[in-house]
């Protein structure tokens, strides 16, 4: 029996997609058998809005086979997609694995001792190092160009730069050696 778009008593046209409501409950079934239960009614909702989209793509002679046939595509195109995207190496986002990171007054006082001696460690560099160090650091402009500013090479800009975090992270270590154990941070 071939089947063609017709319209209803309201005068509303019976699409793939209602015609095909009988078959809800074995598409269901055919789901089962290949996905996992909460994908299932995605799948379905997949296969009835692509025959909904299918308006003028000519007449369905076999209209359980077609309705079958647009589920199994679903379940390739799904398939694909998953591959590509790599959907099997995603984890859930849970608490456990990435645990809230709570500011209490230890660290936030912790964070200000922190600043406050790198800022002197900062002001105690030669106005050059500490000049390439912000602009590279803080203003985000390349080694190129902050060579270009200060009238350096790029080769001194890297060795003041090298040299400015190295004294930052010596102070920074040493206050860090003088906390005890429990109050350290993990850097």
């Amino acid at each position: 029996m071939a089947w063609a778009e017709t319209t209803g008593a309201r005068g509303e046209p019976e699409g793939l997609a209602h015609a095909s409501i009988p078959y809800q409950q074995a598409l269901r079934a055919f789901f089962r058998r290949r996905a996992d239960g909460h994908e299932i009614d995605d799948l379905i909702q997949e296969v009835l809005l692509r025959l909904h989209n299918r308006r003028q793509g000519g007449e369905v002679t076999n209209l359980s086979s077609f309705i079958f046939q647009t589920a199994t595509n679903v379940l390739l195109d799904r398939r694909r997609r998953d591959t590509v995207r790599r959907r099997g190496a995603h984890c859930e986002l849970e608490e456990a694995h990435h645990p809230l990171d709570e500011l209490s007054p230890d660290r936030i006082l912790q964070a200000k001792q922190e600043a406050s001696v790198a800022l002197e460690a900062l002001n105690q560099l030669s106005p050059r190092t500490r000049a390439a160090f912000m602009l590279v650091r803080f203003e985000g402009l390349s080694y190129k160009a902050t060579a270009a500013q200060l009238g350096i090479s790029v080769s001194a800009v890297e060795k003041h730069v090298t040299k400015a975090l190295r004294v930052v992270s010596i102070r920074l270590q040493e206050i860090d050696e003088r906390q005890p154990t429990t109050n350290r941070s993990f850097r």
